[in-house]
């Protein structure tokens, strides 16, 4: 296994942050390779939004759901679906754009996103620093978007907190490798009995580092999944552009 595949394998979220600076060079050396990565028909539909003031990083937290590690990291970067830029490129070519108003458009730019954050993580977890993704920042996505100043045509989308981890956080366990790798086509046959046993073993693991609170997974999913957990991303998206009638 080499240095990369040690890297994935020992991933997790750090809530815990020092005081240690991010170096610029360090910080726009991961920016930089994590520009490097593909996009749909090479649209870079993606612009990061890089925060290090205190009092704003504060307020990210507030909006977020009031997640302290926000505000203790001492950097956080906004990942934007961004067709404003794109649209700008169609403009100059005399065209107009319309893949925002599609479905198709919302799909490329959270998977465009999805792999600049992944990307991310690991470039910096390759340089000893922690990570936590932060979905929350769609909990209030206007509030998101005038904070950050962001034009019509872009949506935040998700969002990562990085610093120097004051404390590694406990690896949780997975549910196991077959209901995540299928062969050759869906196999569903036997992921109730897998699920069930996953849920035993992570109430295990929340014994195990004295987390009595802990839950099953299935337990974990029933409250946010039985409804729509961020209402306010629809409408707002609507707002910026993003009519999804196509």
């Amino acid at each position: 296994m080499n240095e990369t595949l040690r890297t994935l394998h020992d991933h997790r979220s750090i809530r815990a942050y020092t005081d240690q600076p991010v170096a610029e060079e360090t910080l726009t050396a991961l920016i930089a390779a994590v520009q490097h990565v593909p996009s749909s028909m090479n649209g870079q539909q993606v612009s990061l939004i890089v925060v290090r003031d205190a009092e704003k990083r504060k307020q990210i937290s507030v909006i977020a759901g009031g997640q302290p590690w926000i505000a203790q990291a001492p950097v956080f970067i906004a990942l934007v679906i961004d067709f404003h830029k794109t649209a700008l490129g169609v403009a100059e070519s005399g065209g107009r754009q319309v893949i925002h108003e599609s479905l198709e458009g919302i799909i490329v730019g959270a998977i465009d996103a999805g792999i600049i954050l992944g990307n991310l993580m690991t470039a910096a977890e390759s340089l000893g620093l922690g990570i936590v993704p932060i979905g929350a920042m769609r909990a209030n996505p206007r509030a998101m978007i005038d904070l950050l100043q962001l034009p019509l045509l872009t949506f935040p989308v998700v969002g990562m907190c990085l610093g120097y981890p004051a404390d590694r956080s406990h690896r949780k366990p997975r549910l196991p490798l077959a209901t995540f790798r299928h062969e050759e086509c869906y196999q569903g046959a036997g992921l109730a009995a897998a699920i069930r046993e996953y849920d035993q073993i992570l109430l295990d693991h929340w014994q195990k580092v004295a987390r009595g609170e802990g839950t099953t997974w299935s337990a974990s999913l029933a409250a946010p999944y039985s409804r729509v957990y961020f209402p306010e991303v629809y409408p707002v998206a609507r707002a910026q552009g993003f009519t999804n009638d196509k």
